[in-house]
């Protein structure tokens, strides 16, 4: 929680506080909850006044209660719920209950130490007890929201985001009771959608409980912040209203037992009036935090507001920094995405991205259109100026169409933004500049000759590849400042060059098979082209695979290795590995393969993320389950080669087909474009081989940099170089300490990495534009029940049971079992071998995972949105690779 001016008064010892007195210097004290409404009090909001009983009561009676942090949850639960409370505490609580008047209704609520933070809200995590009456009920309330503290769901939250249990403490609040006649809920930004300064309020009549709970469904108002103006309402049915129950608690009563008229839910509980006046409030709290609030509230019978809670919306993307000064939103698609990357990248690796883009900016490749930036720890492309040109935006929408199908109709979307009309002046000439570039011609012209000439090309691929591996060798030995030069250097000069040499092969192959799809226009059938692009040859991720496969072959034949690999744990396995102690066939056959691929990794394109070669848990794991694959006939060598079998002979079809239709010359253009497109589309996957093999060098020489680091005590570990960038890794080995920046950035990297949900297209002002579209309309993804649709990537139809994957390290995937995942980058294509159908949320036609699905003929629909929550491991799918469509059996 951010920490809005502290009032400078004696902090209060005892066990009660009055909330009056609390401030955010007293978080240990009195929990997140109590200190934020004690900020709000100071502010002058209209906050029911009461006391919080301190985290130290609940720490005395836990002790004496004898709960164990690391015990059963439900043990403390049970001895906090009749645990005895001291009789001075007892004294002092009463007391301050009697404060607020004899047997008034109370509210009592648990604040955590841990709840209502910037980093986690806790939200319904812990009890609240409503409508207490009488000191006995209140005694019993504190019990009940102490023993909250230790619910299952509540020790699972707090694990899930790395807080210690030993650590967390629990207060109580206790404050007068609002008999409300309207109660809710109000975000000051969009939870949906992510938009700031666009308030959302929901309202209930009665109680706020009943909503919270989802008893009912309330009436819903969305409005413009800076205006007041309402944009959207919508009325709920409100069946129920919370009321407080005679003697104490709540019960649910529907509205036709009530004394006002029943009115079916036709009218809104809220007036314009009052709406605006909570957007107001709304737009209080949030200025007084520094970030957008989630606040509760309810209209007590004299009308006037309260506000009973506020804390943090913790659920929001990040803003982008925004570098211009034109004043307009901006649009920012998510590149980290289009790479199969939803994890968040490491400090070092968003610096190196930077830097690379920067350099290609300023080293005379030409004036770019768009500006990458760095949101939420993902690396995005700042295309405004694209969507803002005819030419720009329709390049943009063709090259998404087969980079990531979901983005197409996202895209499309937000073209129909005023905001985001075509403009014929600076961005259409920066476009032009672009494509004018020395370098773009050059490149075309390089494209040109690998079209002419696939087997030189080829040739000069290699001589590239050596001409780079000679370039990123540091001499020994060197200083720490040496490497970071070298690596600084590698980045800005060398390596961009280097990929871009490799690229003309696959350019030169996908446009023959552009040709060829020109050609035979209605002709081919659906599927026809994607099968042709089988079993190609030239693509390292699929020779990487089928090694791996071979390294099984070998390591079945011997009974040791194979008695280690499926008796033994994989990180176990991988200490051993380093330790030489492997079974020697699997030690020797683990070693050839590491020593080739060993620079590869999932999420390798972040420079922190450890290589196989560090750890090879993963590739272990692999092997484990390719040795489960008994039927010859599903043996990835033999299915590869079949699937180039299948693919020359759909070739062959095609061409055949061509001839009868239009004559036997045109037929030949049709079969000399699909051969040159198979010689060199495989090759589609070298730049990044190469990309990630000159990552592995610069890694190799900032651990080395890690070292000197952490042996001069500058950050605790040697892998915490990668949460700092070069500029930082400098000023350490000039002595600065950077143990704290290590501490914040490895904190902001967990609570990033538990983020599932990253917008593929986000706006300055926080919008999700794919989240905003759902919202406003929300269409049938198939006509069937129970069908999800994609983007066909791979043709074939197989039905089987899923396998929902999110993160491949140690997942098991039994031969024949669909794969479900978010994404796939190569990391992730070992498991290929043995899938029987791919489902991905991301990708188009030519994403990794579609490209490597095709070489294996194994049938993929790409881009499913939600397919990981809307299909479980077990059920039985049917993928239609051709159709784009996935049937999930009820």
């Amino acid at each position: 929680m951010d920490k809005p001016a502290d009032r400078h008064e004696p902090r209060p010892a005892g066990p009660v506080i009055s909330l009056a007195h609390v401030d955010t210097a007293m978080l240990p004290e009195v929990g997140g909850k109590a200190a934020n409404l004690g900020v709000l009090l100071a502010a002058g909001l209209p906050v029911p006044q009461g006391f919080c009983v301190t985290t130290g009561v609940y720490r005395q009676v836990a002790d004496a209660a004898g709960v164990d942090p690391f015990g059963p949850a439900e043990l403390a639960r049970s001895r906090l719920a009749s645990a005895s409370i001291p009789e001075d505490t007892t004294e002092a609580i009463l007391a301050a209950y009697s404060g607020l008047g004899e047997d008034t209704p109370v509210a009592v609520r648990s604040s955590a130490t841990a709840e209502d933070l910037a980093e986690a809200s806790f939200a319904g995590q812990l009890d609240t007890c409503l409508n207490v009456v009488g000191p006995d009920a209140l005694l019993d309330a504190v019990r009940r929201c102490w023993a909250s503290l230790w619910t299952d769901r509540a020790v699972a939250y707090r694990a899930d985001h790395g807080m210690d249990q030993r650590e967390v403490g629990i207060a109580v609040v206790v404050q007068e009771m609002v008999d409300a006649d309207v109660a809710g809920v109000l975000f000051t930004a969009n939870p949906l959608t992510g938009r700031r300064k666009e308030t959302v309020i929901d309202a209930a009549p009665g109680l706020g409980e009943a909503l919270v709970s989802g008893a009912v469904n309330p009436d819903q108002f969305t409005v413009d912040t800076a205006t007041g103006r309402i944009l959207r309402r919508s009325l709920g049915d409100r069946l129920v209203e919370s009321r407080p129950a005679p003697g104490g608690g709540t019960r649910l009563v529907p509205r036709r037992d009530l004394s006002q008229p029943y009115d079916g839910g036709r009218q809104a509980c809220l007036t314009d009036g009052q709406v605006r006046a909570l957007a107001r409030l709304g737009t209080r709290a949030e200025e007084l935090y520094g970030q957008p609030q989630d606040l509760e509230w309810a209209i007590a019978p004299d009308g006037g507001i309260r506000v009973v809670q506020s804390r943090p919306i913790t659920t929001l993307f990040p803003l982008p920094e925004l570098s211009n000064d034109d004043g307009g939103v901006r649009a920012y698609l998510c590149a980290s995405l289009l790479q199969g990357l939803t994890r968040p990248l490491t400090p070092m690796g968003q610096a190196s991205f930077s830097l690379m883009s920067d350099s290609s900016r300023s080293a005379g490749r030409g004036t770019s259109p768009y500006r990458s930036a760095q949101i939420g720890m993902r690396m995005y492309v700042d295309v405004t100026p694209l969507l803002r040109s005819k030419g720009g935006r329709r390049g943009l929408l063709r090259a998404m169409k087969v980079a990531d199908a979901r983005s197409v109709d996202v895209l499309a979307y937000l073209a129909a933004d005023p905001r985001f009309a075509v403009s014929r002046a600076s961005s259409l000439t920066s476009l032009k500049a672009e494509f004018r570039a020395p370098h773009r011609l050059g490149l075309i012209g390089q494209i040109l000759r690998a079209m002419a000439k696939p087997d030189a090309a080829l040739e000069r691929v290699q001589a590239s590849d050596r001409d780079m591996d000679r370039t990123l060798v540091l001499p020994e030995p060197a200083s720490g400042a040496m490497r970071l030069d070298f690596v600084e250097r590698g980045l800005t000069k060398d390596i961009i060059p280097g990929v871009m040499r490799v690229l003309p092969p696959a350019a030169a192959g996908y446009i023959w098979l552009g040709l060829a799809r020109l050609l035979l226009g209605r002709l081919a059938k659906a599927g026809d082209l994607q099968a042709v692009l089988r079993g190609l040859p030239h693509n390292v991720t699929t020779e990487m695979d089928l090694e791996l496969w071979r390294v099984t072959t070998a390591v079945r034949e011997d009974p040791e290795s194979v008695r280690a690999l499926t008796g033994e744990d994989p990180q176990v396995l991988a200490g051993r590995y380093f330790d030489g102690t492997l079974p020697a066939v699997c030690q020797g056959a683990l070693h050839g393969f590491l020593d080739k691929y060993g620079h590869r990794s999932v999420a390798e394109i972040d420079l922190g993320v450890p290589r196989w070669g560090e750890d090879p848990a993963h590739i272990i794991n692999v092997l484990a389950n390719y040795l489960k694959l008994a039927d010859p006939d599903l043996a990835p060598d033999r299915v590869f080669r079949l699937a180039a079998e299948k693919a020359e002979a759909k070739a062959a079809e095609l061409a055949a087909r061509a001839a009868r239709a239009r004559g036997r010359l045109f037929g030949r253009a049709v079969a000399h474009s699909l051969r040159r497109a198979r010689e060199t589309a495989g090759m589609r996957e070298h730049p990044k081989f190469r990309l990630i093999m000159a990552f592995a060098v610069l890694r190799h020489q900032l651990q080395k940099v890690g070292e000197d680091l952490a042996a001069a005590g500058r950050i605790p570990v040697p892998d915490d170089v990668f949460f700092l960038d070069l500029a930082e890794a400098r000023a350490g080995l000039r002595g600065g300490d950077l143990h704290g920046l290590v501490e914040e950035r490895r904190r902001n990297y967990q609570r990033e990495m538990r983020r599932r949900h990253i917008p593929r297209l986000l706006l300055s002002d926080g919008t999700d534009v794919e989240a905003a579209m759902a919202g406003q309309a929300r269409a049938p993804s198939s006509g069937q029940t129970g069908a999800l649709a994609g983007a066909p990537a791979s043709a074939g139809t197989v039905t089987g049971k899923a396998r929902v994957i999110l993160d491949p390290a140690g997942a098991h995937l039994e031969p024949g079992e669909i794969l479900v995942a978010p994404s796939t980058d190569p990391g992730w294509t070992p498991l290929f071998m043995t899938a029987g159908a791919l489902v991905m949320e991301m990708g188009g036609p030519i994403s990794h995972g579609a490209v490597v699905a095709r070489e294996y003929g194994i049938p993929a629909v790409v881009g499913v949105p939600d397919a990981t929550l809307r299909i479980s491991t077990g059920d039985t799918v049917t993928v239609d690779g051709a159709a784009g469509t996935v049937i999930v059996e009820s």
